[in-house]
């Protein structure tokens, strides 16, 4: 199948097979490897990515259901050289560790700043639910976001 699609602002007509993962065709296809293969079952939050502006699991959603949407990645999120204030404020609250599933927890946020441009500690937390971290403890990613949200303001 041909699927038309908008990648990180780039106009993208792709030959899919209809059971293809979008997860798939933006690691392999594409070559973006910022969303991450982990559990395949919607509950780590590594492959999360935005169709839309909506945070989806691209290891579940279906390459065919992107179709004349905006898809963003991580590697879309910054402006050229210079980084988007939640990557900005990731690097400045040490929210980083291991990198695994920052690109997810970045777009997972972005969305729900989206939503929410002030929000409090207990929904950054309620939003982030659906996201694993098995270095941080979180508190640092919460700091992160919160921080961003301040800065957006």
């Amino acid at each position: 199948m041909t699927i038309r699609l908008v990648v990180n602002g780039r106009p993208r007509d792709l030959e899919v097979a209809p059971h293809a993962l979008l997860l798939d065709v933006l690691r392999d296809t594409l070559d973006l490897k910022g969303a991450k293969r982990s559990c395949d079952t919607q509950v780590c939050g590594a492959c999360t990515v935005l169709v839309d502006g909506l945070a989806v699991s691209a290891c579940t959603y279906l390459a065919v259901e992107a179709d004349g949407r905006s898809v963003l990645t991580v590697e879309g999120l910054a402006d050229g050289e210079s980084l988007h204030p939640l990557q900005r404020a990731f690097v400045e609250a040490g929210a980083v560790q291991c990198g695994f599933c920052t690109s997810g927890m970045l777009l997972t946020a972005k969305a729900m700043l989206a939503e929410n441009r002030t929000p409090t500690r207990d929904d950054v937390l309620h939003y982030l639910r659906g996201s694993l971290c098995r270095c941080t403890g979180y508190r640092k990613i919460v700091d992160a976001v919160l921080a961003a949200a301040e800065t957006a303001r």
